[in-house]
């Protein structure tokens, strides 16, 4: 009677006579215990589901042949990664703005910044509250309590001190 891997003592005699030797054989390909050891469970793995087809004697050419094939289905997976990946970081997307317009988009938004925190109070709160609030000169005008007059000398005071102050910035 030929004896069947399906069966548990057998199996785990299996197990620890060549897992060891396995992992040593899967880490030595791929430098990584963790990915040797994840090799080694899935070459287990398809050895019980297939335990009645290999017999103990081919049990051990098995288990090398599944695991060096994960390895090697790995490292090709891999390559087709970093191949994509390379291809990416070469082609700019066509949405992406050039680097150089993203750094003076950025130069652009810290003067702004400097420029708003240097105006003064009155001018900087027309300013925001039509420019970002969307309002409108009598909207800003009722809710300050202010002349639409008023209002229109502050948004014009803001708008020439913001244009000088990003000049000289």
């Amino acid at each position: 009677m030929q004896r069947n891997t399906c069966q548990p003592e057998t199996f785990q005699e299996l197990f620890m006579q060549l897992a060891g030797g396995l992992r040593r054989f899967v880490y030595f390909k791929s430098g990584n215990w963790e990915a040797a050891e994840d090799y080694v469970q899935e070459a287990y793995l398809r050895l019980w589901k297939n335990c009645s087809e290999v017999t103990p004697e081919k049990a051990k050419s098995y288990l090398y042949t599944v695991a060096n094939n994960l390895f090697l289905d790995e490292m090709r997976h891999n390559q087709v990664k970093f191949k994509f990946q390379e291809a990416s970081a070469a082609a700019p997307s066509p949405n992406a703005p050039a680097p150089d317009f993203e750094l003076e988009t950025k130069e652009f938004q810290q003067k702004l910044e400097q420029a708003l925190a240097a105006l003064p109070e009155n001018q900087r709160v027309v300013f925001l509250m039509n420019r970002i609030e969307k309002m409108t000169y009598a909207e800003i005008a009722e809710q300050l309590e202010l002349s639409v007059k008023a209002v229109e000398k502050r948004m014009h005071g803001a708008l020439l001190e913001l244009r000088k102050l990003t000049a000289k910035i």
